[in-house]
C-alpha cells in the first residue's frame, strides 16, 4: 500500500494529533445530519493525488484495535496504524472562507503538498 522509504521515521513516538474545536464541531454538526451518534471520523493517508499520498475522510462506527484514537468535545477521530506514521503532529482544522468551506490538514511531516492541499509528499 505504502512505499516504505517514503514513511517518516517511527521515533515520534506517541502518536499525537492535533483535532482542533472547529474541527470538532463541524464534525459533530455532520454526526447529528446523519442521525447516528455512534458515527467517528476516520482519517487515512493512501497513495494518490497529484504530490503522490492523499488524506481520506469517511465515517466509521467501529474502531480497529491498532487504530489510533483522539476525543475532542464528543467526537472520536480515528487514524490507522499505517496512517499514524504520516499524521503524528498534524493539526486537523475546519475553516470556512472565500473559498469555501474545508477540513484542513497542516502536516509537519510533508515536504511539499498540492495547490489544493489534498495531497502530500513526505
Amino acid at each position: 500500500m505504502f512505499d516504505e522509504s517514503s514513511r517518516p521515521p517511527a521515533a515520534l513516538a506517541p502518536a499525537a494529533v492535533l483535532f482542533t474545536d472547529n474541527a470538532a464541531a463541524k464534525v459533530s454538526e455532520l454526526i447529528a445530519e446523519e442521525g447516528n451518534p455512534n458515527l467517528k471520523l476516520r482519517i487515512a493517508v493512501a497513495g494518490g493525488g497529484c504530490a503522490g499520498l492523499q488524506y481520506s475522510f469517511a465515517f466509521d462506527e467501529k474502531a480497529d484495535a491498532d487504530d489510533a484514537v483522539f476525543t475532542k468535545g464528543g467526537v472520536t477521530l480515528l487514524i490507522d496504524s499505517e496512517s499514524i506514521a504520516y499524521l503524528n503532529g498534524a493539526e486537523i482544522d475546519y475553516a470556512e472562507g472565500l473559498e469555501g468551506s474545508r477540513f484542513i490538514i497542516k502536516n509537519p511531516n510533508a515536504t511539499s503538498t498540492c495547490s489544493c492541499g489534498s495531497s502530500f509528499c513526505v
